[in-house]
């Protein structure tokens, strides 16, 4: 069973990496792009068609206004982009906001950024899946009739990916990242040549659908307010800039500059393709509704309403149809991979709130292939289950989205502000200063508009999904400080308490016996072997006959070490040997009792469900009793011979068990974060 387990992680993950090699894990910048960045690229796929759906709940006429609000978030976007530059620039650490708010708001602003982040990069990746769920289902009938099915096996997919290490599957993404960004910048270029340059009059195949409004009686403020809610649906394509922030420790040095010119180059490709998709979109007259089954009137019997994107490659590649299959394919690929930018950030925020001792300190470590393998695990689980429960729809995953994305936004960009003002208030070089005062400006510039888009989005979302990041931000929030509190008070607890340095006075070893074989007189002899003060056996009366021959056997061997009979009248053997061991103690408080239980070391896994329970209860209830040590005597059956010894440390159990290698000595546990 352990040959099948470790083959199957083998086959799986690959080889694990030595600790020394984690410098060669470190990405370059253009594996660090579709590493980080994919998530923000990838919302190209789905932020402009949220946009529209929102819209057409007033009807075509609402369309108009698309072009401004795609420019609002395109400036919103490079007014982030630019303010993270200084981030990353004054924070190369990796904590990103929570860091930044931490150190320059205060631990509740910097828990309140991590607690937001985490719902983030969950929903992250749920969103991410879902939407290439519906892309593919738009060429793909049967993945439209499966979403959740394809989401939950594509979830599992990545996390394979990801276990295997940042950098390898950096470069597994890196084609379908660019080829995206090809395939977008290729379609938009030609449709507008075709459009403005070749007179061509392309429309969409829903161009002439009739946008049924589901409000027609909006008042003026109600208008706005659905202005208002587009826009913050739009800003989904705000989401994963931070993730670089947060990233930077995986860059190769210098670290600072190449995440700063990273994201540069994010905001250089995102910026224009969001923009070209929806102008487009605009210009050929595609019509998305947000209900299609009741807002689409003039659509043919069994009409399957197809993404944006989709709509615009079938469109722009019309008579070409190995072009809309690029785009398709390169769109969902992306729209898959996006959820890196989640499995990049998500473990790596948790391990530095781990190594905070506000998350469970498993998720510090790193596993076989240097990757932080329990968050992986975790983020992946979590978002298997907003999957399930939310059917993998975008349009109510969207909901949810972006909340916790701009509450870090705009308490990083308030922590920065502090930063800087800090900084130039001890700074007397008149060019240092100077770029502190620029980078103040692009940093207030973003604490106002993260601050603007954090109230939209909290007065437009709320009823309809965001109650629900909100509330689990603050479970979240909750949880991490009674963790952190637990942490304090075990700490504080081992700090204070003083050891007086006295040695216990006697040793009082007692050996546990059920029969006697080889297994009791090697128990025996390494009690023995301790030099005890006191040295006895006892053992526990379930059964009258079988106790009686286990002492005649007893007195007829050549054991000097008396052997005590515990009466168990309820037939009982943990309660018994707890009393005896407890009344061991009230007689000689100041004597150290060390009891010896001999266990098999077995072979095979349903081998321990037949042997060395008995061992598991007591040794279980005896940790807790004070001034009580519990030894295990390993004897080796003969099943066990067929562990390989250079693989004896991967047998499940094998420490709790006592095995033993070559030299005789217990083997280190090997930490696989799994």
């Amino acid at each position: 069973m352990s040959k099948l387990s470790t083959a199957t992680k083998r086959l799986l993950l690959g080889r694990p990496f030595r600790s020394d090699t984690l410098g060669h894990t470190l990405l370059p910048k253009r594996i660090a792009l579709p590493v980080f960045a994919s998530d923000a690229l990838s919302s190209i796929a789905y932020a402009p068609e949220e946009i529209f759906l929102v819209l057409s709940v007033a009807g075509l006429s609402a369309y108009a206004f698309t072009p401004w609000v795609g420019i609002a978030v395109a400036v919103v976007l490079v007014i982030v982009v630019a303010s993270y530059r200084q981030n990353v620039r004054a924070y190369p650490s990796g904590g990103g906001d929570y860091e930044v708010a931490t150190k320059n708001l205060g631990p509740i602003a910097g828990l309140t950024v991590g607690s937001a982040l985490l719902v983030d990069y969950v929903l992250i990746l749920a969103v991410s899946i879902s939407s290439a769920a519906a892309n593919i289902g738009s060429a793909v009938p049967f993945v439209a009739q499966h979403k959740v099915l394809f989401a939950i096996l594509a979830i599992g997919l990545l996390t394979a990916m990801n276990l295997r290490g940042m950098r390898e599957a950096g470069t597994a993404f890196a084609i379908p990242t660019y080829a995206f960004m090809a395939a977008m910048a290729i379609m938009i270029v030609w449709g507008f040549v075709q459009i403005f340059v070749l007179g061509g009059d392309l429309r969409a195949e829903s161009a002439d659908f009739e946008l049924v409004a589901e409000q027609t009686d909006l008042t003026a403020i109600a208008f706005v307010f659905l202005i208002a809610r587009a826009f913050s649906s739009g800003c989904a394509a705000l989401t994963g800039v931070e993730a670089i922030s947060t990233g930077v420790p995986a860059f190769r040095k210098p670290k600072a500059r190449n995440a700063a010119t990273t994201l540069l180059l994010l905001g250089a490709v995102a910026v224009p393709l969001f923009l070209g998709v929806v102008f487009l979109a605009g210009r050929i007259g595609v019509v998305v509704a947000e209900h299609p089954a009741t807002q689409l009137k003039g659509a043919p019997e069994g009409y399957e309403q197809k993404t944006l994107v989709a709509q615009l490659a079938h469109t722009v590649f019309a008579g070409f149809p190995v072009g809309f299959f690029l785009v398709t394919v390169a769109t969902a690929l992306i729209l898959l991979l996006a959820a890196n930018t989640a499995f990049s950030g998500f473990p790596a925020l948790a391990s530095v709130l781990a190594q905070n001792r506000y998350l469970p300190r498993q998720l510090h470590t790193r596993g076989d292939k240097l990757a932080f393998s329990n968050g992986i695990l975790f983020l992946s689980g979590v978002a298997v289950v907003f999957v399930w429960v939310f059917d993998a729809r975008v349009t109510q995953l969207i909901q949810l989205y972006i909340v916790g994305v701009f509450v870090a936004f705009t308490l990083g960009q308030a922590g920065m502000v502090r930063h800087w003002t800090r900084h130039l208030a001890v700074e007397t070089d008149p060019a240092e200063r100077g770029r502190m005062i620029r980078a103040r400006v692009i940093n207030g510039l973003g604490l106002i508009a993260t601050t603007a888009v954090l109230i939209i989005v909290l007065a437009t979302k709320f009823s309809g999904g965001a109650w629900i990041a909100v509330l689990m931000i603050l479970v979240i929030f909750v949880l991490m400080k009674a963790i952190r509190r637990h942490y304090d008070s075990v700490a504080a607890e081992l700090e204070a308490a003083e050891w007086d340095g006295v040695l216990p006075s006697r040793t009082h070893s007692i050996v546990l016996v059920s029969t006697l074989h080889m297994p009791t007189r090697r128990a025996l002899a390494f009690a023995r072997a301790t030099r005890p003060d006191t040295l006895e056996a006892i053992t526990v009366n379930v059964d009258d006959a079988n106790t009686r021959q286990l002492v005649r056997d007893w007195d007829a061997s050549d054991i000097t070490v008396p052997l005590k009979v515990v009466e168990s009248p309820y037939r009982e053997i943990t309660r018994p040997v707890l009393d005896y061991v407890r009344r061991v103690r009230r007689d000689s408080p100041r004597d150290v009792v060390t009891v010896f239980i001999p266990e098999y070391v077995v072979g095979h896994w349903w081998e321990q469900i037949l042997h060395n329970q008995s061992a598991l209860r007591l040794k279980s209830r005896l940790l807790f009793q004070p001034g009580v040590m519990v030894t295990s005597v390993p004897w080796q059956l003969r099943s066990s011979a067929r562990v390989p010894k250079d693989r004896i440390d991967t047998v499940p159990g094998a420490v709790r068990r006592g095995l033993e290698n070559e030299a005789g000595h217990r083997p280190a546990k090997q930490e696989e974060d799994q």
